[in-house]
């Protein structure tokens, strides 16, 4: 096997990276360049617990589905 750094092949990887990198911000570039949001509406959510009769009935009468065993086998 031979070594990357005598042959010259680790130059070749080292070109691969850098243009990896200079498209992934030449992309990142035109992006934002051609996205032009002026104006962000704000989210604003209610927070506030509200809970209706009827939840709060059904939380008191809730029984179990399933009958536990008495023994385990």
């Amino acid at each position: 096997m031979n070594n990357p750094f005598t042959s010259g092949q680790i130059k070749n990887y080292i070109l691969l990276y850098a243009s990896i990198v200079v498209i992934m911000i030449l992309f990142f570039i035109a992006s934002t360049l051609f996205n032009d949001i002026k104006d962000l509406d704000k989210k604003e959510f209610n927070t506030k617990i509200k809970q209706s009769e009827e939840v709060i009935k059904e939380e008191e009468v809730s029984t179990p589905k399933f009958k536990l065993l008495d023994k385990v086998y």
